[in-house]
């Protein structure tokens, strides 16, 4: 997505600064022995017309060429750039990866570890789906924002991060809720208080503590209901989840719904 993919092309546009001319209109990605330069050029002039199945491939044969050649490490990561770009978000990781493990230490290995980030941060399924890669995005941005905390990087990385914190939290209520409509209140428990405990700054929050409310009193224990519900009434008052877990309380343990009733105002 080209959207998302911004903060990248203003580094695409530093990293290939050297290149010049028009490229070679014709050359293709069978191996044909060229100098270093006219090369790199033909590859770039591929990726700037968006033509991204040759673009890449070319870059890889500016290494395979010539690969102690200082253009080598740019192509490196042009070529996990153009990857990106063509959504073979696999490969680019790899050539990502590549590039790191050879140049560790480079001024654009902030960009090598945000794009690996984004590889993994564009293949987020949705909720109903395995989150493994969600939670591989979690690591790579989380990553980013360690090792390069004031980069622009960093502070892309942490909006991200947000949203797929989100994402994961959304699983757990989505377990959770099948758990809670097949009656088994204690493994449904176990979902939204990982919400509670390690999400709670997200968008399901407070419907986390509400359906903790619920699975409580139907378990038989409305000392621990009451508890859930006046941690919501003092974080979400006006909110939905808090009117129907005061109803709720209200219904099914009145004698504590006074002490809730008195924390959500």
């Amino acid at each position: 997505m080209y959207l998302r993919a911004l903060p990248l092309l203003a580094v695409t546009a530093a990293l290939s600064a050297c290149a010049s001319g028009g490229g070679d209109k014709g050359i293709d990605t069978a191996y044909v022995a060229r100098d270093v330069e006219s090369l790199y050029t033909a590859a770039k002039d591929r990726l700037d017309r968006g033509d991204l199945q040759r673009a890449a491939p070319l870059f890889d044969e500016v290494e395979r060429q010539h690969p102690y050649s200082p253009w080598a490490r740019r192509a490196q990561l042009m070529s996990a750039f153009a990857y990106y770009l063509q959504r073979d978000y696999n490969q680019a990781i790899q050539s990502a990866q590549r590039f790191l493990s050879i140049h560790p230490g480079n001024r654009d290995a902030p960009y090598a570890y945000y794009l690996i980030a984004m590889s993994y941060y564009e293949q987020i399924s949705d909720v109903d789906r395995d989150q493994r890669i969600t939670e591989q995005a979690l690591t790579a941005l989380t990553e980013v924002q360690r090792r390069y905390p004031s980069s622009e990087y960093a502070a892309d990385a942490r909006l991200k991060v947000d949203l797929v914190n989100d994402h994961l939290a959304g699983k757990d209520m989505e377990i959770g809720r099948f758990y809670e409509r097949a009656g088994n209140w204690l493994s449904a428990q176990i979902r939204f208080r990982n919400v509670v405990e390690n999400y709670q700054t997200t968008s399901h929050a407070a419907e986390a503590l509400y359906r903790l409310t619920e699975t409580s009193l139907a378990l038989g224990i409305p000392a621990e209901a009451q508890k859930y519900a006046a941690v919501l009434g003092a974080n979400y008052p006006g909110s939905e989840w808090y009117e129907k877990a005061f109803d709720l309380m209200e219904k099914h343990a009145p004698e504590a719904e006074a002490q809730v009733a008195a924390l959500g105002n």
